[in-house]
């Protein structure tokens, strides 16, 4: 006759599982950090609504209707203007880089041909390359188009608020004119897997040798921590070159992703990025004890990679503590290489503002890896 269930020996089994956990610190502030995180990020950090984006004003005059448009703009919370005396080199250098969201153009005859109902035309060019954080911003330039000459058009100028708006609005979004996702999204998800997999197969892969043993062989070799960390990454390097190749494809031939760029700087850019993410796969490891806190640190990393990037939701709409985070992520500098390359067509001087970042986090956490594997290997 089977024996009954006995509730104290389910109590002492239940306890058992709670001493075993708390052991484990590292996974026991994972299940307590991980929803703090995602509650803090979607809570504070993300915002689908942008304001405040960077805007320079082309102006060919100066006169009390351009600076009411330009005081409009600035009222309606999102446009933060940089500067109203560039010149049209400059402003279009400035979107090129990604220096600024909009560039506005006044016409050198906007007052005149205002005054004669001849409704001049003002030029709002717009980084496009992620449609999500101009949208909200066009539709207030369209109403301000409407009513934001209204304090000024009084008296002998009323009847020029009668019927269409006073002066034309053209939109100009260039890199991405048609504002299709798949433009911002599948170059993105280039970074996204290579994030993932890349420190995951890395923090794996060593920790497994430790687990089983193999990695005290290389104590009784003259081998230098340097060395480890190089023959660890190659391999991967390689791996990850195949993943790259396999997007590209995908990107050209399925989701007809346009690419402007040169394909040698975009090639560089991956492998900046590849050995980003590997050295923190690495140095993962030699925190790691086990396979299953190697894996919860890999998530821990790659949890706010993706949603402090500018990948999920526009990084200009985030506040500024969670810009200052995401610009410590290599995954942000690299969203905004592979964009500048594949859909802006950008050289390697306008890529700079983006690759030291990149250089100087691949430094510093090797530098620190060096140092864990030093004390392991010594």
């Amino acid at each position: 006759m089977p024996e009954r269930f006995n509730w104290s020996r389910l109590l002492a089994f239940v306890i058992k599982e709670f001493i075993q956990l708390s052991r484990d610190r590292l996974t026991f502030a994972m299940m307590i950090g991980i929803p703090l995180i995602q509650l803090t990020l979607f809570g504070f950090a993300i915002n689908g609504d942008p304001k405040h984006l960077p805007t320079v004003v082309v102006a060919h005059e100066q006169s009390s209707f351009s600076r009411t448009i330009v005081s409009a703009m600035s009222n309606s919370g999102y446009f933060h203007l940089l500067a109203s005396d560039t010149t049209e080199a400059q402003a279009n250098a400035m979107l090129q880089r990604g220096e600024v969201q909009f560039v506005l153009t006044i016409p050198a005859d906007f007052s005149r041909r205002l005054l004669r109902g001849e409704r001049p035309a003002v030029l709002l060019e717009a980084d496009a390359t992620d449609p999500a954080a101009t949208g909200n911003a066009i539709a207030a330039m369209r109403q301000i188009s409407q009513s934001g000459l209204a304090r000024d058009l009084t008296g002998p100028l009323s009847s020029l608020q009668q019927g269409p708006a006073p002066f034309e609005l053209r939109l100009q979004p260039r890199y991405n004119p048609e504002g299709i996702t798949q433009y911002n999204i599948v170059p993105g998800l280039m970074g996204v897997i290579l994030t993932m997999t890349m420190i995951m197969m890395t923090a794996l892969g060593i920790t497994r040798e430790v687990e089983r043993g193999t990695m005290e062989n290389l104590l009784a070799t003259p081998v230098r921590p340097l060395e480890v960390m190089v023959g660890k990454i190659a391999p991967y390097i390689v791996i990850g070159y195949v993943q790259v190749l396999v997007i590209l494809l995908a990107a050209k031939f399925i989701f007809s992703v346009p690419f402007v760029g040169s394909l040698g700087l975009l090639l560089g850019c991956v492998m900046l990025f590849i050995t980003a993410n590997l050295t923190v796969g690495i140095t993962i490891s030699s925190v790691a004890r086990n396979q299953t806190q190697a894996m919860q640190m890999t998530f821990f990393f790659f949890l706010p990679s993706i949603l402090l990037s500018g990948f999920m939701f526009p990084f200009r709409g985030m506040p500024g503590w969670a810009q200052v985070i995401g610009e410590i992520l290599p995954l942000t500098h690299f969203l905004r290489l592979i964009r500048g390359v594949m859909l802006k067509g950008n050289v390697a001087a306008e890529l700079w503002p983006n690759v030291w970042p990149l250089l100087l986090f691949i430094l510093v956490v090797m530098a620190l890896g060096l140092k864990r594997f030093r004390r392991t290997l010594d």
